[in-house]
């Protein structure tokens, strides 16, 4: 069982433009979504989708419509009630792929459901081998939360990931002496934060097919404690980066229609071929595919088995000096 947190869900509506956005301007929509969302439960939807077993826990009230459609969804969940409706995010899509989102700020979780969703966390993780928390923290849940909770899972037995960023990353990063997760999944921006290097020198040298200054950044971190760092870049593919090794994957060549979801579809993949007994390289190839498959599909739809290419993605190991 793995089990994913989203401290911060929300109903994802996805409108789809059919030519560039201008700012000022009046223009139509070619089709609209509306779907649960939340990096961890995207997380829990794709593994359902590939037959993994996966609960996702969250804050909201037993009518809120987002659990009427994880219902709908065939993904099982244990909602702790607040009082506020879940936000609504919003992300326009344009032709090329390229996504702009409005993310609302969340619905406030006070003391008792703050209390009452760690004490789920910690119950569920009892019976769990991955506890998976994702996405930002909304108002009234303390930016060191995450940190707090790998602490707590630490004597567990589950293994921990987390994909977050801003403050409750750089939060989680000043604890890791005490609070390192088994997994981190950074972008290159955040990646780069984390290790106190320019964001754009990453992203150039990784465009340029050049991802030795990605590795040394993420050796950084598993030198601190982390476990494993699976490195998300875009069209550049992602690298893995362990105790025993590095790994670079480059995606197939694909026509971009939306990016919702696809880091956390990477994110799932990759566990996916964990609870499969997957080696490293496996397992980075993995991600990737689910990644590129995930930007393949329109609005915030996520793939299923059926539409992975795994074949296509060219995963090898990298070299760099310590």
């Amino acid at each position: 069982m793995i089990i994913t947190v989203t401290p911060n869900p929300s109903l994802d509506r996805t409108v789809t433009v059919g030519s560039p956005l201008t700012r000022g301007a009046v223009q139509r929509v070619d089709s609209v979504t509306v779907e649960p969302g939340g990096k961890g439960i995207n997380v829990a939807r794709a593994l359902t989708l590939a037959g993994v077993s996966a609960e996702a826990v969250l804050p909201a009230a037993d009518d809120d419509p987002l659990l009427a459609g994880l219902r709908t969804l065939g993904v099982p969940f244990i909602g702790v009630p607040i009082a506020e409706p879940v936000r609504t995010n919003f992300a326009i899509t344009e032709p090329d792929g390229t996504t702009t989102k409005l993310n609302e700020r969340g619905a406030v979780v006070d003391a008792d459901a703050l209390q009452a969703l760690t004490r789920c966390v910690l119950a569920k993780a009892q019976n769990a081998s991955w506890v998976v928390m994702s996405g930002s923290l909304p108002p009234g849940i303390p930016v060191d939360w995450y940190a707090h909770v790998v602490r707590l899972l630490a004597p567990l037995g589950c293994r921990v990931a987390v994909d977050t960023s801003d403050a409750p990353l750089a939060a989680l990063a000043a604890a890791f002496e005490v609070a390192a997760p088994d997994l981190i999944k950074p972008n290159a921006e955040e990646l780069a934060d984390l290790a106190g290097v320019p964001a754009a020198d990453l992203e150039h040298a990784a465009a340029q097919g050049d991802t030795t200054a990605v590795v040394a950044a993420a050796r950084q971190l598993v030198a601190r404690g982390v476990g494993t760092v699976l490195a998300t870049l875009g069209a550049a593919g992602a690298v893995l980066v362990d105790n025993d090794g590095a790994w670079v994957a480059t995606p197939p060549p694909i026509v971009p229609r939306s990016t919702v979801g696809a880091g956390d579809s990477s994110l799932a993949g990759y566990l996916r071929a964990v609870v499969a007994g997957a080696e490293a390289p496996q397992r980075l190839q993995m991600a990737v595919a689910y990644g590129s498959a995930a930007a393949a599909l329109p609005g915030s739809a996520l793939p299923g088995p059926a539409q992975l290419d795994l074949e296509a993605v060219r995963t090898h190991p990298v070299k760099v000096p310590l």
